[in-house]
């Protein structure tokens, strides 16, 4: 069932793989809400919904500003579309779930990475109002993965042991 529909204005941008340094830089906070934040926020649906994902982070986009888009569901198969400018990851607790994780900016690979079951996200809007997410599930995996993007990671850091030493090998057999 493929969820990927966009009603809003928007011109994709390519997605920066793994190996950019601008995946391995913290990003800045947003200070200017104003058209180019609104802009690039339209533009980072677009992309998530050209490539069929479930959220992208300002800086897979090339641009090192603390926003990310999201539309995917939760446990309960509840949907959630929406944005958040300079997100505080403040909650993610719960049970610990393994499963398959993939990303955009790592391209054709997936393994089973550990997340908190559920996630609770505070910021602001491209208007600067408060927002404040939560998730469980898919969604708080979610949440996890793309602030963690914010701070320079991606999820191939969150694996230990063996899961990571598979994902790297992975990873340099596809770079050749």
């Amino acid at each position: 069932m493929s969820k990927r529909t966009t009603t809003r204005e928007g011109t994709p941008r390519p997605i920066r793989l793994l190996g950019d340094p601008v995946l391995r830089t913290e990003c800045d906070p947003v200070r200017t809400f104003d058209a180019s934040l609104e802009r690039l926020v339209d533009d980072m649906f677009a992309t998530m919904y050209a490539e069929n994902g479930a959220g992208v982070a300002a800086n897979q986009v090339g641009v090192g500003l603390r926003v990310f888009v999201y539309d995917c569901d939760d446990d309960r198969g509840r949907r959630h579309v929406g944005h958040v400018v300079n997100p505080v990851l403040t909650a993610a607790d719960g049970a610990t779930l393994v499963e398959s994780e993939g990303c955009l900016s790592v391209p054709d690979l997936r393994f089973d990475t550990p997340r908190f079951a559920h996630a609770v996200v505070e910021g602001v809007d491209v208007k600067g109002k408060p927002v404040r997410v939560e998730g469980t599930g898919y969604f708080a995996r979610c949440l996890q993965h793309e602030c963690g993007h914010l701070d320079g990671r991606v999820y191939i850091d969150v694996l230990s042991g063996d899961a990571r030493r598979e994902a790297m090998r992975a990873i340099r057999a596809l770079r050749g």
